[in-house]
């Protein structure tokens, strides 16, 4: 089945088992400590949350070209080892603070920092590990049940979450999520080290890290790809700010209705990455048609009458997130040399994941001030606006424009032509190499 065809690799099943006992535990304590802020620390403040999340992510803007320049200089093996170790502290740590009674909101706030460092050190890290464990055919498949995995886990962590918060307290929740980074560190130690494909790494020097953003700059299919990822990953993909604004302003409900909707969301999610893993190369034009269907469900989620009809418009709006999220990191991983890929990613990651602290605060602001709905609203917008941008990037790569012809029938008056072929506008040098070396925007004709 190609869709699984990774997990025939002995080495990416044991991670794959790993991470997804790793990702439970920490869609688990994800939702757990939103809910400590929302519900117990904050009296209902969706601008809390918003804070929360931004120095819990915040960190990727200011780590991310010295995580990724670690990422292509030293062992990855080891040096996750080390970040999944520190995070099992954290969680250990925040856990205790809270089963003392003693936590208060600026405690979660600096754990949620701390956590915020390490993560943004463990990110490129683990999605360039993937390169050493399948081969380069395997590469977007393997990043595609990755996505799958951490979905499962967020259809599943959640849903768990939300009844051991309230029938335990989110401390216990903490202390679960600490005993899942032993499954993960431990597949890291039964992966031997001389079964892992030996990659190039960047040489030691200075002007390393300028070295990786001149090659993105000189990307130009890969700038658009994380113009559109900074739109989504900022405005679009703050699910636990307008769920849980949702769920506790607009429906009234508790902390179980929160996490059984992040579960509903997931099922959506799971479907969207495996679907991506069936296909055989990420398309660009998948991950703009992908962001414009997650602006049409968010919208219809905004509209939603009652928590049922919002729970069923969740399922799309997942499908169409992962499908666009893991059909533009696959892209990046699978066109980018090996010896840049580190770097890349990491920058990737900072910009997805860096854009909350202006995001998540704004979207926070816009659910206090005008409610619950407008939230889910600037998500719409997000969609759509990305959706855009890959029209304008496809109609300039391509030199398209629409032309009409009076002597044809019907809605053949109208017909798409690429302005390239009479040589009518010249093609910048920077789109023409992206196109002929990387773009799969050709191969997308040929199928179409």
């Amino acid at each position: 089945m190609s869709t699984f065809k990774s997990l025939g690799v002995l080495n990416y099943r044991i991670w794959f088992i790993g991470a997804l006992i790793s990702n439970i535990g920490t869609w688990m304590q994800r939702t757990a400590q939103d809910w400590l802020v929302f519900a117990h620390l904050s009296n209902h403040d969706a601008g809390a949350m918003g804070v929360t999340l931004a120095l819990q992510l915040g960190p990727q803007l200011f780590l991310a070209p010295w995580a990724g320049l670690l990422a292509d200089r030293y062992s990855r093996r080891r040096l996750l080892v080390m970040t999944q170790s520190a995070m099992a502290v954290l969680s250990t740590g925040l856990g205790l603070l809270v089963l003392s009674g003693a936590a208060q909101l600026w405690h979660v706030y600096v754990f949620a920092l701390l956590l915020g460092v390490v993560s943004a050190l463990d990110a490129p890290v683990r999605q360039t590990f993937v390169s050493e464990l399948v081969k380069d055919d395997y590469l977007s498949n393997a990043v595609a049940l990755n996505s799958a995995s951490f979905n499962v886990a967020r259809m599943i962590g959640p849903a768990v979450a939300g009844v051991l918060t309230v029938a335990v307290g989110p401390g216990w929740v903490f202390m679960i999520n600490t005993l899942t980074f032993l499954a993960m560190l431990g597949a890291i130690r039964a992966i031997p080290l001389s079964s892992l494909r030996v990659q190039p790494r960047a040489a030691a020097g200075k002007g390393r890290i300028r070295e990786g953003l001149r090659y993105v700059r000189n990307r130009p299919d890969i700038v658009v790809v994380l113009v559109a990822i900074f739109i989504m990953g900022t405005f679009g993909l703050n699910f636990v700010l307008f769920i849980a604004a949702m769920v506790g302003t607009e429906f009234g409900m508790d902390a179980g209705a929160f996490g059984l909707l992040n579960s509903v969301m997931a099922i959506g999610s799971v479907a969207g990455a495996l679907l991506s893993a069936r296909r055989g190369r990420p398309r660009m034009r998948l991950i703009f048609a992908a962001a414009g269907g997650f602006g049409l469900a968010s919208g219809l989620a905004a509209l939603a009458p009652n928590y049922t009809m919002f729970a069923l418009a969740l399922i799309p709006c997942g499908l169409f997130a992962l499908t666009m999220i893991t059909s533009a990191n696959g892209y990046v991983q699978s066109t980018t040399e090996p010896v840049m890929r580190g770097r890349v990613m990491a920058l990737y990651m900072a910009i997805f994941m860096g854009g909350t602290p202006i995001g998540a605060p704004f979207v926070g602001w816009v659910s206090n001030v005008a409610g619950p709905r407008w939230a889910v609203g600037v998500a719409a917008v997000a969609g759509a606006s990305t959706a855009v941008v890959g029209i304008v990037w496809i109609i300039r790569a391509r030199q398209l424009r629409l032309r009409f012809d009076s002597s044809a029938r019907g809605m053949r008056f109208f017909r798409i032509e690429s302005q390239g072929a009479s040589g009518a506008v010249k093609e910048d040098s920077a789109v023409k190499e992206a196109s002929a070396a990387r773009d799969p925007l050709p191969d997308d004709a040929d199928q179409s």
